[in-house]
């Protein structure tokens, strides 16, 4: 689901390519190409996890590989049983869920699962103590209940249609966290689940090692260990690529594409992962409705996918994904630049060409900062494509690379190149980064947009349990986006990977906004193999 925002650890500062490759020679990660290590993998993200803890929003939508929910998803994200015998059952008016556990599934601690461990899991993310952002997530659940050690009882509010999908998070076990502060507990950064891994170490800012564990209740995994690499710079991740380091690395699309030659594969993966920029509503010029549609009208999405993406994504309008059953067609704009609507639109709000080029009204300059995180070399070049296309109307935008850090408190004043997207339900994501009642919590709603219309229409989405109820809602909330132009949408991604020829068993699915050590290619790496 949402990650409410990168790592602290993943965004310090690179020295120079050349001293974090002499340092990466240093390092114990394993090559892969010794006979000793045959049965391990290693792969690498930008993305390290605060918390190795479902109930803190470690790997919600499952693909965990650490713990697992009563449901999972499958290669076409079709939801199958997991720790529940089958799916679910729900009441004929859908407030009540009954969930029936597998027998004999065991923690990696050799403990039973049992219904009161589900129970708890679902009461941690609940209880107003615990920092879990999943609370809003789950507003719907009235009470979990155990009538048994085998069955568990969601009792919701209101039928509440992709409920079923909530039942994804990961089960922690009770007796090692109750009567703990779960915010601070050792669990976060040593749990113990049921998943296809287990903890061995963890290297802040350097590596996750996980070993098989061979009680698992899907069966023993295919290669004995995992070794996830934390390489934040996108570069560094390319070159480490190169050296042979990484049996398989997330690198961006035209990095990717310099491995299209033999001696590797390249997954370019579908997803629902958008890129924009986030207009705040507490900066005067990018708080203007006549500038944000401006922008929308004025860049070239077109060409950002054919040149920046090397033609591994498509262009974005909105938070729903093109692909996805909700999707409303109108509210689907130009590709490409239309730069005399976007002057017409600026000239009729008042804002007249100054002696520079730049824009005025009322004295004041058509002028903002757009910043994103500085080794993120996709969101840099977007940000660079903005600021030429909106400068072709005379919109001034100052791009700057920052530390997550630096970004944190400009939220409410500079524009921030974002990413989110989800392909699982129109309320997940959504609800939380648009609705009045998230402004300014951290990264939802950053820009602190209002709309009593998207409010009601997002809330509608998730009361409702008739399908035609919810894609009508949630086309009446991408209309009054595409209107009010709180983000300007860029591009959707396709995730891009870059593995040794060698690796076997890989299997894409369309993916979430979310990827690094949860839902990313590696989701079933438990059962990979070499030739």
């Amino acid at each position: 689901m949402i990650r409410t925002r990168p790592t602290l650890r993943q965004h310090a500062a690179v020295a120079s390519t050349v001293a974090l490759l002499a340092l990466a020679g240093c390092t114990s990660t394993p090559s892969t190409n010794s006979p000793a290590v045959a049965d391990t993998f290693v792969v690498a993200t930008a993305d390290e996890p605060e918390a190795l803890n479902p109930v803190l929003n470690y790997g919600v939508d499952g693909a965990s590989l650490i713990f697992d929910g009563l449901v999972a998803r499958d290669e076409d994200n079709t939801l199958v049983p997991a720790l529940a015998r089958e799916l679910p059952t729900v009441s004929p008016d859908g407030k009540t869920v009954t969930a029936t556990l597998r027998d004999g599934v065991l923690f990696h601690d050799g403990s039973t699962l049992t219904a009161q461990d589900v129970v708890f899991t679902y009461q941690a993310v609940l209880d107003p103590k615990v920092d879990s952002t999943l609370r809003s997530d789950l507003d719907m659940l009235e009470s979990v209940q155990a009538p048994d050690a085998t069955t568990v009882v969601f009792h919701l509010k209101y039928a509440y249609a992709p409920f079923l999908q909530r039942l994804a998070l990961g089960v922690v076990p009770a007796k090692a966290l109750a009567g703990q502060d779960i915010n601070k507990a050792e669990f976060n950064r040593k749990p113990v689940g049921t998943g296809p891994y287990q903890v061995e170490s963890w290297t802040p800012g350097d590596r996750l090692v996980l070993t098989a564990n061979d009680r698992y209740f899907d069966g023993a995994p295919t290669n004995r260990t995992l070794v996830v690499a934390f390489v934040a710079d996108d570069n560094v991740r390319a070159q480490r690529m190169r050296a042979g380091e990484f049996d398989a690395a997330e690198l961006a699309p035209k990095l990717a594409a310099g491995f299209d030659s033999a001696g590797y594969q390249v997954e370019r993966v579908p997803t629902a992962d958008y890129r924009g920029v986030m207009l705040p509503m507490g900066n005067p010029v990018t708080a203007d409705p006549a500038i944000r549609r401006a922008l929308t009208a004025a860049v070239d999405r077109t060409a950002m996918v054919t040149g920046i993406l090397s033609g591994a994504g498509e262009p974005a309008y909105g938070p729903i994904p093109p692909n996805s059953e909700f999707f409303e067609p109108s509210s689907a704009g130009k590709p490409t630049a239309d730069a005399a609507t976007a002057t017409s639109l600026l000239d009729a709000a008042g804002w007249k060409p100054g002696p520079d080029g730049v824009r005025v009204k009322d004295g004041r300059p058509a002028r903002f900062t757009l910043m994103y995180p500085a080794s993120d070399s996709l969101r840099k070049e977007l940000a660079l494509a903005v600021t030429a296309d909106a400068k072709k109307v005379g919109i001034e935008v100052s791009p700057e690379g920052l530390t997550w850090d630096a970004i944190d408190p400009r939220l409410n004043r500079d524009a921030l190149l974002m990413g989110y997207g989800t392909p699982y339900d129109p309320d997940f994501v959504s609800y939380k980064l648009f609705g009045s009642q998230f402004a300014g919590q951290g990264y939802f709603n950053p820009g602190h947009y209002r709309s009593p219309v998207v409010d009601q229409a997002l809330q509608t989405g998730r009361d409702q349990a008739d399908p035609a109820q919810r894609r009508t809602a949630y086309a009446q909330f991408q209309k009054q986006l595409a209107d009010d132009v709180p983000w300007l949408f860029l591009t959707y991604l396709k995730h891009t990977y870059v593995l040794k020829s060698s690796v076997q068993g890989v299997r894409p699915r369309v993916e979430p906004h979310e990827h690094g050590v949860a839902n990313s290619l590696w989701w079933n790496i438990n059962t990979w193999t070499r030739k």
